[in-house]
């Protein structure tokens, strides 16, 4: 069967033969004039003059030399005209923000009643009985006598409701305010496109015979027409001037209860527009082809899908489209397709581009910094700027920034002090000083993008194409806002926002060859061998919103002005044409239901499913729960280098072992080969929470300052005294928090939030840990505090069967002398700790064990075996301060037993030792290699978590 426009093409040679080029052929959209100048060349098989081609728009232009206002140019007269209204009603005028979310439905209603005809004061006539509607509107038929009366109904009892009063002074107001609007554009010697339409219907018209210019005009594939387009056609037509091609099929044309064929059957059979192509076969019906439907499991997962069909199908060298029902899926389709040559016929958004992303940053950046005087900005918005393709900053700057934000844990950063010499948008984060220059500023950032665009790649081509009607609608903007200003920035931006929110640019590339990705609406007239629909979702294809109007639904139905009806009609149109044609047809939708989707297909389909006789075959797309692999277990063997360095670095150069490197190779040996032998440092970060080894910083540093006082004292200092520092808690926490972060100010206020947060947990704990002390002793003296250099020892371990000398250290929070109530003497290590540590444990089997369950007696211990190893002292008793739990459990270590046995006994600590020989022994056994322990707990924060077999596994698995 031949695609509609070779039919069309046959058509014309034989009734124009060579004096085609005397006429004009009209479009609805300049898609198929390419594909008919084509089919031209191959009916005619010569060279010819060619006819005139248009668009709709295009042609009926000609009739005026007017220019064309913008939408944005429409707006800001018809607020002008509004508010001039409001004053002669006496009524306070209405602001620029509380005009803009009614004045695009005002002027979608006006721009309705004219290509429909409608009779602006019959539409919004005051009507409040039955007699007046059977008087006034003698020529409706009864039906739509009743829709009137639908309407008026809910105003004809006594009195208003305030809503009902406010949309009557409105309603009243808008037949004024059109012809105001029509009066406005005239004398700025300025139409739009409604009026040009009307203007031509009512002979009003500058050119009026601007048609006689051409023998004969040729509409071509039109379907839904405005009550403009349907006059002039029928008038044209009887005059002799006029021809039609009407796309259709006798499957959806014949039937009544078919929508597709709603608007071709009025045409035809009420308007009385001939098709030139003669009565219509049934093609649909008469089809027994397969289509095939799959159900994906996500609107994104459609486009993985089409990727495997594609592969399959497009290798014939038969012409291809992808149609796009749900225009959202464009970017994720163009990331999904294979290796075929792509031809993007349809509009590139805006929204979808890191255009409006760099764009949205600036406007939110500067509601922060100019509206809201804010001298800092969260650290988000800096790493979203350095990390934007578009920003261009240096690599140099961009380290520089993430370090300070890092080493200062900055939450929020100050704006002075980010300035990106190497960007061309170095003033990104200057506040504005002249709100009236809002714009004007957005429009220098605008032209600077547009400077770095250079290449001329299609990726570029794209962005530039933007970014310049990016500048047209900024300018526009511009030159409206002129008598308004000052107007405030949060409504500026919130325009901009909306103004641009539109904004597609164009992506034209050569029709005929390749596989082509477009829009339904832009297929009309087009034919392809195979089809691919994307988004063959109810909800999407039909559509189930329209535009807001002011014109109530009864109304719209009595005037013939457009309804949600029509609108399902079209898009049946549309989606039905393709099944007379094409030979492959693929239609995808999510099967996954959601906010945003159905999960079902189109009534559409299910109709042609239950009516027609295509046979469907249906596919559902398969999440199926793989298991990856046994992925091979990242194993590092002691041989070669890493022995080498092992060897040198510990046993030679005696390099140290903490307590905290012994408990990481219990949890995992390979994070310690990571960590201590690789040397693999953790990535900086910051989060919006603070980290708890900072809590635990700013805590371990305010009980030394707390504490030095009494270092060293030869008697015992009266535990009153320690009382006393009580008071001094919060200043020292304040100013250990300024100097962690590098802050500049000397008190509270010179803390954000999140510091201050912090700064509330720490002067709890730090309370906690020395009230203890208060209630528990009598006196104290202290010994050593936070010393990181004198305990430091040799252990000897045996290595390849000789002894070596290994160095381990401890740096001991706190050892003390302290005086209990009953006057006896204690010796003790204290630890202090901040997490989730615990001092029971439930047997000393479950301690002294690889992936132990209890690493602070571990590190308690390991502290307690090295100060009695390096002062020769014994006795010494470890005690852990844990802050979360001292309350409850106390400081010392005990075990869940029906006897409560504290641990300090030498044989727990002779037991200690001869695991930490084990342990010490095994990490320089050349025989074991270093490997992660698959049953050992592993937390979210952990960096080294992707080096993890088992936690890959785990990721996968959810």
């Amino acid at each position: 069967m031949n695609p509609f426009l070779k039919d069309v093409a046959i058509d014309l040679k034989n009734r124009f033969g060579a004096d085609l080029h005397e006429t004009a052929i009209i479009f609805n959209n300049k898609r198929p004039i390419t594909y008919l100048k084509q089919h031209l060349a191959e009916v005619y098989g010569q060279a010819i003059w060619s006819p005139q081609f248009f668009t709709i728009q295009e042609f009926f232009r000609l009739s005026t030399h007017l220019a064309e206002a913008t939408p944005i140019a429409q707006f800001f007269i018809l607020y002008h005209l509004h508010n001039d209204l409001l004053s002669k009603e006496g009524h306070e005028a209405e602001t620029l923000e509380e005009f803009y979310p009614i004045a695009e439905t005002i002027l979608g209603d006006f721009s309705q009643i004219d290509y429909d005809l409608v009779d602006i004061d019959e539409i919004f006539m005051e009507l409040f009985d039955n007699t007046q509607i059977d008087l006034q509107f003698q020529h409706f038929t009864s039906e739509q006598q009743d829709f009137i009366r639908q309407f008026w109904q809910s105003f004809s009892i006594v009195g208003h409701s305030a809503v009902q009063e406010r949309f009557l002074k409105l309603w009243r107001r808008l037949p004024v305010l059109y012809r105001a609007f029509k009066e406005q554009l005239k004398a700025k010697r300025m139409t739009n496109m409604p009026t040009i339409y009307r203007d031509i219907v009512d002979g009003k018209a500058k050119n009026q015979e601007f048609h006689k210019n051409y023998k004969t005009i040729i509409f071509v594939g039109f379907n839904a027409l405005s009550k403009t387009e349907a006059t002039l056609f029928k008038k044209w037509q009887d005059e002799g001037l006029a021809l039609f091609y009407f796309d259709a099929d006798a499957y959806y044309l014949d039937d009544q209860q078919q929508e597709a064929g709603l608007f071709i059957r009025r045409n035809i059979y009420q308007t009385g527009l001939i098709n030139a192509l003669g009565d219509s076969s049934n093609v649909i019906g008469t089809r027994q082809s397969e289509v095939h439907l799959y159900s994906a499991t996500g609107n994104v997962s459609q486009t993985k899908l089409l990727h495997d069909i594609l592969e399959n199908n497009e290798k014939d060298g038969k012409s291809s489209a992808i149609l796009l029902a749900d225009e959202s899926l464009l970017v994720s389709l163009l990331q999904s397709l294979p290796d075929v040559k792509p031809n993007i016929t349809t509009g590139f958004p805006l929204t979808q581009s890191p255009i409006y992303g760099i764009i949205e940053l600036w406007m939110e950046v500067q509601h922060l910094i100019t509206h809201q005087k804010k001298t800092k900005i969260p650290y988000t918005l800096i790493e979203t700027f350095v990390n934007h393709p578009l920003t261009n900053i240096s690599k140099e700057e961009k380290q520089s920034i993430q370090k300070l934000i890092s080493d200062k844990q900055l939450f929020e950063v100050e704006v002075k002090e980010l300035v990106f010499k190497s960007s061309s948008l170095v003033h990104f984060f200057h506040p504005i000083i002249r709100i009236e220059e809002t714009i004007a500023i957005l429009i220098h950032i605008v032209d600077n993008l547009l400077a770095n665009l250079a290449q001329e790649d299609r990726i570029k081509q794209i962005d530039s194409n933007l970014l310049i009607e990016v500048r047209k609608t900024l300018n526009q903007l511009n030159l409206g806002l002129e008598s308004l200003q000052p107007l405030s920035l949060p409504f500026q931006l919130g325009l901009i926002s909306k103004a641009i929110a539109n904004i597609n640019s164009a992506i034209e590339g050569n029709p005929l060859e390749g596989l082509q990705i477009m829009g339904l609406l832009e297929s009309r007239c087009l034919n392809f061998d195979h089809v691919y629909v994307l988004g063959a979702n109810e909800g999407i294809l039909p559509k189930t919103s329209s535009s807001p109007t002011f014109i109530p639904n009864s109304l719209r139905q009595a005037y013939g002005l457009p309804i949600l009806e029509n609108q399902d009609a079209l898009s049946a149109y549309l989606f039905y044409r393709h099944f007379q044609y094409s030979e492959g047809i693929h239609l995808l939708y999510n099967g996954i239901v959601s906010e945003s989707s159905s999960g079902e297909e189109s009534r559409f389909i299910k109709q042609l499913e239950f009516e027609s006789n295509f046979k469907f075959l249906k596919h559902n797309q398969q999440q199926n729960i793989t298991f990856l692999p046994d992925l091979e277990e990242l194993t590092v063997e002691k041989r070669g280098a890493i022995w080498d360095k092992l060897y040198v670095d510990f046993i030679e150069k005696k390099k140290k072992i903490s307590a905290t490197a012994l408990t990481t190779y219990l949890q995992s040996p390979l994070q310690f080969f990571l960590k201590y032998v690789a040397e693999i440092k953790e990535p900086p970060s910051i989060t919006q929470e603070f980290e708890m080894n900072n809590l635990g910083t700013v805590i371990h540093n305010v009980m030394e300052k707390v504490y030095l006082p009494f270092k060293g004292a030869e008697q015992f200092v009266p535990i009153q005294e320690l009382e006393k520092s009580l008071i001094t808690i919060d200043d020292l926490i304040v100013s250990e928090i300024i100097e962690l972060y590098q802050l500049k100010g000397t008190g509270l206020n010179s803390l954000n939030s999140l510091q201050r947060i912090m700064h509330k947990i720490a002067s709890e704990y730090v309370r906690l840990l020395i009230q203890h002390d208060v209630d528990h002793f009598i006196g104290i003296k202290i010994i050593e505090l936070e010393n990181d250099k004198d305990y430091v020892m040799n252990f000897p371990i045996e290595v390849k069967g000789k002894e070596e000398q290994v160095c381990i250290y401890g740096i001991i929070d706190r050892v003390d002398e302290v005086l209990l109530k009953d006057k006896t003497v204690k010796v003790r290590i204290v630890d202090y700790k901040t997490g989730a540590d615990e001092v029971n444990f439930k047997g000393l089997d479950k301690v002294f064990i690889k992936n132990t369950e209890n690493k602070a007696l571990v590190q308690t211990l390991f502290y307690t075996y090295v100060y009695e190893q390096v002062t020769g002292r014994v006795g010494i008793e470890p005690n852990l301060y844990v802050a979360r739990k001292m309350r409850e459990e106390g400081t010392l270590f005990y075990a869940k037993s029906e006897i409560l046995e504290f641990i300090y006994l030498d044989e727990v600590k002779k037991e200690f030792i001869a695991f930490l020989k084990t342990i010490l022994e095994e990490i320089f056994n050349p025989e074991i290699p270093f490997k992660h322990d698959p049953n050992a707990k592993i937390y979210d924060s952990d960096p080294y978590i992707l080096f993890y077999k088992n936690a890959i596994n785990e990721e996968n698995e959810e």
